[in-house]
């Protein structure tokens, strides 16, 4: 029995001695890391030009997760980018290629209010563009921010105006037999219009023709007093688009006439010697991985971009999709409210909507926030509508750009009954219910008229709710808030002129109001922790060989529908139909 028990002894001896081995060799390997690290720093060059490139569609923010993929830059990156970009005393400019993106006019000005900030500093910008080829105003706008512009030459200048225009299914619809039938509260709410028109109702003619006017004016006002020029002679000029290079520079929108290379090699000499072109892809990273050094007070940055879903987003090693998941969001704002760190919480919202119960659940975690004493500012980027409105209404303050989507405060709930249409190909169809509205939800068969009733009565409710959450949350009275709601979107001048939003700017307007309210000197700059918190290494790959099949699949669905033109038209047309659940959603929106 002694020599037994000695041998066990041994083992278990053995076995944590083999662990604090173990142990003391993983300590070492992270000492020799870090130091490593300290060493050779962030790898980045001594003497730098940034270079952004915005020739591309840009999202807002993406879910802070880890990704084996190359994540490309965000408005939100941007921004911060070149917040700490000043600071850095190796870089010395910018250098950034627009053209081709049709920037939105909320993102050129939040871009454009990033850079001049960025040469505020001491520092210089220098844009070049290969062509202005799009009519919208946006890329020019953001170029106009700069130092320099440089274009290639004979290249087209098209930028003249704002417009846009829809396309309407019910034509088609009513070829094939299907059935819409669709609530909407109230006559402005025109997401659905494609299903239910055969064109433009009056009511949303009136609001986008208001809407791109303010995008207008807001561009010319902007850029002539970037360009300073008078704001007539930019409209003339911009009149008389399309035109060129040379016609450009006669009449002063552009300074440098150059290839692309042209302008980059006259940012390196501005830079001086042994001046290196870095990614700002690569000055982000570096500086993210640096940031958990920082010291100051602590104000959460919670980034809300997407359709607004119920549940969890599914991540996978190579990104998950832009959503904003109920679950991870409301996650997200009480992970923020219970750190006692946390001064202050900056919601940026980018969404035009989705779930009303996803959107009642992050409403919900906003208010406990505020109720813990945590001040909530929210920062609208391009669109904050329908749902993105509803999420946002009980903030302490509210800002936006003036060029931003707004409102839609509105439901929609209905579905398009398509037994009919399958029977015109030959499909049979048949179904069983057990319970008097057991099909109610059913593509094949339309409403009854009592189950019509009730759609109506539901989207009657949720829109007495939200128009109610907003009076209470913006201070407004009810009937001033149905009067204004109604469905209809607003500019971010609009909506500040009719109390949905509190103060016009961007994302750093934000975060001063935010230091006022959690009383830090506005002089003292504050350290963000982000939300939702990214997911490591191990968790990623968990979620990823852990989730479902399917998730492949519609990966690879996603790779074909994006390679058809006309696919991806009907797959935009497919997700905007009300699927006879009651939404807040503003889809089909202008970009």
């Amino acid at each position: 029995m002694v020599a037994f028990l000695r041998w066990a002894g041994s083992i278990v001896a053995g076995t944590l001695n083999g662990l604090l081995k173990l142990a003391l060799a993983v300590a070492l390997i992270l000492v020799v890391v870090v130091l490593i690290g300290l060493v050779q720093g962030d790898g980045l060059p001594g003497n730098m030009v940034l270079s952004l490139d915005l020739r591309k569609p840009l999202a807002d923010s993406f879910p802070a997760e880890f990704s084996l993929g190359a994540r490309p830059v965000t408005v939100m990156d941007i921004v911060l980018g070149l917040d700490a970009a000043e600071r850095d005393k190796r870089v010395k400019g910018v250098f950034v290629r627009l053209g081709g993106a049709n920037l939105p006019i909320s993102q050129a000005e939040e871009i454009g209010t990033a850079l001049k900030r960025f040469r505020a500093s001491g520092k210089f910008v220098i844009a070049h563009a290969q062509g202005f080829e799009d009519s919208g105003l946006g890329d020019y706008l953001a170029a106009a921010a700069s130092d320099q512009i440089w274009m290639q030459p004979k290249s087209p200048f098209g930028a003249s105006g704002e417009g846009g225009g829809e396309l309407f299914l019910r034509g088609l619809l009513d070829k094939i037999q299907a059935e819409p039938q669709i609530a909407k509260r109230a006559e402005y709410k025109s997401a659905a219009d494609m299903f239910m028109e055969k064109g433009m109702t009056a009511a949303d003619r009136e609001q986008l023709t208001a809407l791109m006017q303010s995008w207008y004016d807001a561009a010319v006002a902007g850029a002539s007093a970037d360009r300073k020029l008078a704001s007539k002679t930019l409209v003339a000029v911009l009149e008389a688009s399309p035109q060129f290079t040379e016609d450009a520079k006669k009449a002063g929108l552009i300074d440098k006439i150059g290839y692309d290379d042209d302008a980059l090699n006259a940012a390196l000499g501005r830079a001086g010697a042994k001046a290196q072109s870095t990614p700002m892809a690569q000055f982000v990273r570096a500086k993210n991985d640096a940031a958990q050094y920082a010291k100051g007070p602590h104000v959460a940055l919670v980034e809300a971009a997407g359709d607004i879903v119920e549940g969890t987003a599914g991540n996978s090693l190579f990104g998950s999709d832009s959503v904003i998941a109920s679950d991870d969001m409301a996650r997200a704002i009480r992970q923020a409210t219970g750190d006692s760190d946390i001064k202050a919480i900056v919601l940026r919202v980018d969404s035009p909507g989705g779930s009303v119960t996803a959107s009642d659940q992050i409403l919900d975690a906003v208010k406990k926030a505020q109720a813990a004493g945590k001040p909530v500012i929210v920062s609208m980027g391009h669109v904050a509508a329908s749902g993105g409105y509803y999420i946002s209404t009980t903030a302490d303050k509210i800002v936006a750009e003036p060029g931003t989507i707004t409102g839609s405060i509105g439901v929609l709930t209905g579905k398009v009954a398509i037994g009919k249409s399958l029977g015109l190909i030959g499909v049979g169809s048949d179904e069983v219910g057990v319970g008097k509205n057991a099909l109610m939800n059913s593509d094949i068969a339309p409403y009854t008229p009592q189950q019509w009733a009730s759609v109506n009565a539901q989207a009657d409710a949720i829109y007495a709710d939200f128009t109610k959450k907003v009076a209470d949350g913006r201070k407004l009275p009810l009937a001033k808030v149905q009067e204004i709601a109604r469905g209809r979107v607003w500019s971010g001048a609009d909506a500040n002129a009719r109390g949905l939003v509190d103060k016009l700017g961007g994302f750093w307007t934000a975060v001063d109001l935010a230091k006022k309210q959690a009383g830090i000197a506005a002089s003292e700059r504050v350290v963000f922790e982000r939300y939702p918190r990214q997911k490591s290494f191990f968790d990623a790959m968990n979620d990823f060989f852990g989730g479902p099949s399917e998730e492949v699949r519609a990966v690879e669905n996603f790779t074909l529908l994006m390679n058809s033109p006309f696919l991806r038209e009907a797959a935009v047309a497919v997700k905007s139909a009300p699927r006879a659940d009651v939404e807040l959603r503003a889809a089909n929106l202008p970009r």
